[in-house]
């Protein structure tokens, strides 16, 4: 059976918890490296998702000629 992939929000919070841990710095170099690696990893999925996201969004916001309507985001607006 497939592993399911974490959540962008899972994620974000154990990318989270990987920067605290090595901003403390009282990590071995062997798992300071090794969440380095886990984080670096957690970065590059989030921004996978985040990029997929935003071509949705510009799909959804695109006129009928399929060319995207570029406006100004208001938090307001999504309420």
């Amino acid at each position: 059976m497939a592993e399911k992939k974490p959540s962008f929000e899972q994620s974000m919070g154990r990318l989270e918890e990987i920067v605290t841990l090595l901003e403390r710095g009282d990590q071995p170099l062997e798992e300071a490296l090794s969440l380095f690696e886990e984080g670096t990893k957690l970065m590059k999925q989030c921004s996978a998702l985040l990029d997929k996201a935003e071509q949705k969004v510009m799909k959804l916001t695109a006129k009928a000629d399929g060319v995207p309507i570029e406006t100004e985001f208001s938090p307001s607006e999504g309420n």
